[in-house]
């Protein structure tokens, strides 16, 4: 029958048939990746051999296969029963003294002859496979300590193969039952329950983004984080600068982590407890950002080993402080979609909001709300329905391929809900922590994914479109197409369509949506007078000594998010253009800005950033992009100056930035102004001595040519961005830029709306065209036919 044990150092990938997926990718990494620093627990594992003697000397297999043709394939109405009395079947069996004895001395040998706590897991020989992962399927036990629970840990592995929820999958898979065997791996335990514990992916879980290594973690076990119990803390590091040994992670979200699993006082295998997180604790993320960055470089050789995109689970010993890598096996969801397809789903209108939450995929559900406590209310739901529940488990699936949406109260981007859903293609929102509360039984709901990585449940059916998309058959033109972008939720997704990176980043939605501060609040906090803005600031700042890092770290992922989605290609950052009424809005704002009677033509831009009034708030801006370029490693930003009055005005701000760390030129830093104002078109010459080029702000141009305010609706009717004269400064514009030899572009709707206004544009010589997403491609299609009709016409 072959060998009983193969110990990890005797396993490679090419094993599967013998010990499953999962432990043949352990045993692939524990001899192979050692060398490069990857820590493995080490262990052993039972084979297939085994297993399948283990059915034969206690006559199951024709008592399985019998039992396993009477299942209802069709509704599945006796699943239940079917599967307990096959795991009867298995439990009711006896292990040989041949197998029981390997068993044994392979663990006395992992414990140098000590009972020492390991983790049995189950492995199945059609699991991790890239068609199918079976994760969270099998039965897993932990802190398993002595010869006797061992084995009875075993002979529960063994019974897992026939769970409700695995024979559904296996059924859903088209796997046959009686050709899989399950190899059982033992391995040193890692006391996890007293540190911490997570997973990761080596590409970003919702849009499939590969250059994205996403790590997510949980105080105590990895159970609370499987299962979606809790929401956890969440690092996304970037390859390129990780290769490039710079600080790689781009962004981190503090999760709330309000529970943590943990042993308990009895030495039982299952005995686990989930407590209560310490304030202090729920507040503090559970890696370091040495330690985010070890797991990134692990992750980032694990996927180059197996060439591939992978699902990583990994574990931090209490005990040590040693990190380890618990488990590996293929992505299974993006790895098959063609990425030249592209489904865009928009609402056309909205509703009251009803939960908010994350976002698991990119679609848009409508359907009837069926809040359900556990799957025992199965009866409930119908084909389509929306589940509404507080968290999922492996015992969800059979349901959950029936919903047509899920929605959970608690849970982050790699809890069980949100992966299946992933693997189901069905939208969910999870981690909104009120959703069963806040939606009614029964009534009809929509599920927007489509906003970026926050998800909305509305009340109602609200009509939206859905538009597939073949980037393939897409060219973009001579002329740069570029994105106007400001939300970096939307990043990664947005980064495939066809573009030349992004032409105007808006950090304005960064500071009001992620800060919220105003930036001289933190940098005077201690002059800040209204205690209820005093609390607000300390809530927000809480896990800062200097309120001012608040900002700076804040604003740096925000625009690192963004750069790492498009790199190498240029993003170029428009540094803070809000107008003192808008500045006021800010927490703390209203303390440190003026009041005007017309803030549109006031103190806004680069007037601002040389003030005593603001050049502080503007020094974190600079520290912000600073440490973006410098410690991250994203030289593919770029620099814009908004309104800037006059050639005096932009050698000022200029030196104050060099004054803040970014020197134009140094490390290849481009610095653009926006050439909006008559005085920027008359005196581009002069403008082009000390800048790398000009972006035209259509809005501001137009307003200022025409003597127009742009927010009156009294005078809507005349604001014209193709008015002749708004169109002759525009082309002058262009004209000089060409002539100094300094690139120019164009941030605005019309050259989407209007093909003449594209058309306008090509023939005047313009570099770059940017458009907000909605509107991208149709400014694609208008400006190839420009520059076909005007290649035409030259031939």
């Amino acid at each position: 029958m072959g060998k009983f044990i193969m110990k990890f150092e005797e396993i490679t990938i090419n094993d599967i048939a013998l010990v499953g997926g999962k432990n043949a990718s352990l045993g692939e990494m524990y001899t192979e990746l050692s060398s490069k620093g990857v820590l493995v627990p080490n262990g052993f594992a039972t084979t297939a051999n085994a297993f399948w003697l283990f059915l034969k000397e206690n006559c199951l297999e024709e008592p399985l296969k019998n039992l396993l043709k009477g299942l209802d394939r069709k509704n599945f109405s006796n699943l239940s029963e079917i599967g307990l009395m096959a795991r009867e079947l298995i439990l009711g069996g006896s292990f040989s003294e041949d197998f029981s004895k390997a068993l044994i001395n392979a663990y006395s040998e992992l414990g140098d002859n000590d009972e020492i706590a390991v983790a049995v897991r189950s492995s199945a020989t059609a699991e991790d496979l890239p068609n199918a992962s079976f994760a969270g399927q099998h039965d897993t036990f932990l802190n398993v300590k002595g010869r006797e629970k061992l084995l009875h840990a075993v002979k529960e592995c063994f019974a897992s193969l026939y769970t409700n929820r695995v024979i559904k999958y296996r059924e859903d898979k088209e796997f046959l039952h009686h050709e899989i065997a399950l190899s059982v791996g033992v391995q040193k335990m890692v006391r996890s329950d007293m540190a911490c514990s997570g997973v990761g992916f080596t590409i970003e879980p919702e849009s499939g983004f590969k250059d994205i290594i996403h790590i997510s973690g949980v105080w105590g076990l990895g159970e609370n984080i499987v299962q979606g119990t809790i929401n956890p803390d969440e690092f996304y590091v970037f390859k390129p600068t990780l290769e490039q040994g710079k600080k790689a992670i781009v962004q981190k979200k503090l999760g709330d982590k309000e529970k943590t699993m943990i042993y308990s006082e009895s030495e039982g295998h299952s005995s686990t407890v989930n407590i209560d997180t310490d304030l202090t604790k729920q507040k503090q993320f559970v890696l370091s950002d040495i330690e985010v960055t070890t797991l990134a470089k692990w992750s980032l050789e694990i996927e180059k080993h197996y060439q591939k995109p992978m699902d990583i689970e990994w574990a931090k010993d209490g005990i040590t402080n040693e990190l380890f890598i618990t488990q590996a096996r293929p992505e299974t969801v993006h790895h098959s979609k063609r990425k030249n397809i592209h489904i865009e789903y928009r609402l056309k209108e909205k509703s009251e909001v009803l939960a908010v939450g994350n976002a698991i995929g990119n679609g848009i559900a409508i359907g009837t709300a069926r809040i359900l406590k556990s799957p025992k209310e199965s009866y409930k739901l119908q084909e389509g329905d929306i589940i509404i529940t507080d968290v999922t488990s492996p015992d969800w699936d059979p349901l959950l391929k029936k919903a047509g949406a899920i929605v959970t109260n608690r849970g982050g981007r790699t809890s069980h809900a949100a992966i299946v859903a992933r693997e189901l293609g069905v939208p969910a929102i999870v981690g909104t922590n009120c959703a069963t509360q806040g939606i009614k039984e029964g009534e009809t709901i929509t599920i927007s994914c489509a906003e970026g990585k926050t998800g909305y449940v509305y009340i109602g059916a609200l009509s939206f479109i859905e538009e597939k998309i073949d980037f393939s058959r897409i060219k973009l033109p001579h002329i740069e197409a570029k994105l106007i972008l400001s939300d970096p939720e939307r990043a990664f997704q947005l980064s495939f369509y066809p573009n030349d990176g992004i032409g105007l980043l808006r950090m304005e939605f960064i500071i009001a949506r992620t800060i919220k501060v105003h930036p001289m609040a933190l940098v005077k906090f201690d002059q800040i007078k209204d205690n209820q803005i005093r609390t607000r600031i300390e809530e927000l700042t809480e896990n800062y000594s200097n309120k001012e890092d608040y900002f700076v770290d804040q604003l740096a992922y925000g625009i690192a998010t963004m750069a790492a989605a498009f790199y190498p290609k240029e993003v170029i950052v428009r540094m803070s253009d809000f107008k003192t009424n808008e500045y006021a809005n800010l927490i703390g704002g209203d303390q440190f800005e003026p009041k005007e009677e017309n803030p549109m033509l006031g103190f806004r831009g680069a007037s601002r950033y040389y003030s005593d009034l603001y050049k502080d708030g503007f020094r974190l801006e600079c520290e912000a992009i600073k440490k973006v370029r410098q410690e991250m490693g994203l030289t593919n930003v770029k620099i814009m100056i908004p309104f800037c009055r006059t050639v005096n005005e932009g050698k000022k701000v200029i030196e104050i930035m060099a004054n803040n760390g970014l020197k134009r030129g140094e490390n290849g830093l481009e610095i653009y102004v926006m050439s909006e104002i008559p005085s920027n078109v008359i005196l581009a010459e002069e403008f082009a001595k000390i800048f790398d080029g000009f972006s035209i702000g259509s809005n501001d141009l137009t307003q200022l040519t025409l003597g127009i305010d742009r927010d009156s609706e009294l005078m809507a009717s005349i604001f014209d961005e193709n008015d002749p004269a708004t169109k002759k400064m525009i082309g002058l514009a262009i004209e000089k830029a060409n002539y100094t030899g300094k690139k120019i572009g164009l941030c605005g709707q019309a050259p989407s709306d209007f093909p003449e206004y594209a058309s306008f544009l090509v023939k005047a010589g313009i570099d770059s065209i940017s458009f907000n997403p909605d509107a991208l491609l149709k400014g694609i299609d208008n400006i190839n036919k420009a520059e076909s009709l005007r290649t035409a016409i030259a031939n």
